[in-house]
């Protein structure tokens, strides 16, 4: 009887252990999914930022042709046009509500030319005036197109002498602002972007990434011999992977090659923000470089540094890196601050084989996988929507509404450092700087600490000037005070024993 008694116990003190834990572990699993890096380079879980809302498939699109190594995703408006490359053709999709996306038109062909179809289409831009651009890798050129599909010139090979004639032209990303000018990143041309004004001239090539390169291979290639030098690698700029152009018309370029220890030391930038000069003017502020991952071990057979193979950017300057190496997506704020992380290689919803392209709709965000062939749309969550209100709300110039949706943040997550983050930069801009400083302390902030202690010290000499000068002529004038009052003693004291002198006394 004890025996049996003892085993009722154990057995429902198990059962309560499995019922009071198993939530925990489903919370810290959902949790795993998204997470950031803090001050010390240590992972942190964070609340999803993001839901995977749904999966489209061909088959949910209703396709009759399964998609085939589709490469290009870009969102116009309310429509989303597709590269299906393995299959030669366009898909144009319109999204009627939030979580329904509806094939519109096939496209396979245009009129006005005798070469009317695609070969391997592999990337496509609409125009403000409705033009569509197209990649056409396989055919060596970029197409322009009217919105009815009539054929209007091509892009072709950059007449250039650097270039190796042997070269074949293949575009494979695009982008173009508003005069239609041409950027696009082509396979074997490591100088930059290729640029094309709106007519088809060539303009030359924009933003090549600077060469990295050790200065011992460097002495070593001087004096070694041709067959020595011709087994030793080139020092050559790194090819572009992708490029997106934000509503300011800045280009965000991105490239996953480079050695994995040049990536990490930051000696090689995979995310540039380039200017109409070609110049790099990503701001770097953040605590960790912007590489995705910082460590870089072969976990889940995966090895090696993040690759970004997309990037897209909101209104709000978050730009957010596809990583096709572990399967994540990255987002950073304008400062370098890694905002969230989330995503992985899988099979479930929400997770990828391929992933080869990225955009956005408002803050809803479609990722394209090449192998499963699908399109995965991911929606804010409270959390996500709230960190964005938040930022949107300093951006306006609303810094008391930003310091308390920053706090609704906080309260999500006690740990995420742009939250204290963000409250100090909104009691900054509220010239309440002590309490800035406070937040910023926190987080080990340094610069916007010494931004914010540079203001107090200001306003704390402003408000007490005045005893500040009672005090600086206390320190002049007592003194001087004294030592005239010492002196006028000593006259009449002087004068005194003179008249006694003279009386005779």
């Amino acid at each position: 009887m004890k025996k049996a008694t003892i085993k009722r116990i154990l057995a429902g003190a198990c059962a309560v252990a499995v019922a009071v834990l198993a939530p925990l572990s489903t919370s810290a699993a959902e949790r795993s999914y998204s997470y950031i890096y803090d001050y010390w380079g240590d992972v942190q879980d964070a609340p999803n930022a993001y839901t995977c809302s749904k999966v489209f498939t061909s088959s949910e699109l209703g396709l009759d042709v399964m998609l085939k190594s589709p490469q290009g995703l870009t969102v116009v408006g309310q429509k989303i046009y597709i590269c299906d490359t393995g299959n030669n053709r366009i898909i144009e999709i319109n999204r009627p509500t939030p979580q329904t996306l509806e094939v519109e038109r096939i496209i396979d062909s245009f009129k006005g030319a005798d070469n009317n179809t695609f070969v391997s289409p592999s990337d496509i831009q609409i125009s403000d005036e409705g033009n569509i651009f197209i990649a056409d890798t396989g055919n060596a050129r970029i197409l322009k197109l009217d919105k009815d599909l009539n054929y209007i010139m091509e892009f072709t090979k950059p007449n250039d002498k650097t270039l190796d004639p042997a070269l074949v032209f293949q575009p494979t990303k695009l982008s173009i602002d508003s005069a239609e000018r041409v950027y696009c990143v082509a396979s074997g041309i490591n100088k930059g972007l290729v640029k094309y004004e709106d007519d088809g001239t060539f303009a030359g090539f924009v933003g090549a990434t600077p060469v990295t390169y050790d200065w011992t291979d460097y002495i070593w290639k001087k004096f070694a011999t041709q067959e020595q030098r011709a087994l030793m690698q080139n020092f050559v700029p790194t090819q572009y992977d992708n490029l997106y152009m934000d509503h300011e018309g800045f280009i965000y370029a991105v490239t996953g090659s480079g050695d994995s220890q040049d990536i990490k030391n930051g000696s090689v930038d995979v995310v540039r923000k380039l200017n109409l000069m070609g110049s790099d003017i990503l701001v770097r502020n953040g605590e960790w470089p912007i590489i995705g991952d910082l460590y870089m071990g072969n976990g889940g057979g995966y090895e090696g540094a993040s690759y970004f193979t997309d990037v897209t950017c909101f209104d709000n300057d978050i730009y957010v890196c596809l990583d096709k190496n572990r399967g994540r997506l990255f987002a950073y704020d304008d400062q370098g601050n890694m905002v969230i992380a989330f995503g992985g290689n899988g099979n479930m919803d929400g997770y990828f084989r391929r992933p080869v392209a990225i955009d956005h709709m408002d803050y809803d965000l479609f990722v394209l996988d090449e192998l499963d062939c699908a399109i995965t749309l991911f929606t804010p969550t409270e959390f996500g929507q709230q960190i964005y209100e938040a930022i949107d709300q300093f951006d306006k110039g609303f810094y008391e509404e930003s310091e308390q949706s920053w706090r609704q943040v906080m309260a999500l997550d006690g740990n995420y450092d742009l939250a204290y983050i963000g409250i100090g930069r909104a009691l900054l801009r509220q010239k309440d700087y002590k309490g800035a400083m406070e937040y910023f302390e926190l987080k080990y902030d340094d610069e916007n600490y010494s931004k914010a202690y540079k203001q107090y010290r200001k306003q704390w000499v402003e408000d007490h000037i005045v005893q500040i000068v009672i005090v600086i002529l206390a320190i002049f004038l007592i003194p001087l005070g004294i030592e005239r009052y010492k002196k006028i003693k000593w006259e009449i004291e002087k004068a005194e024993l003179d008249e006694l002198k003279r009386n005779g006394g």
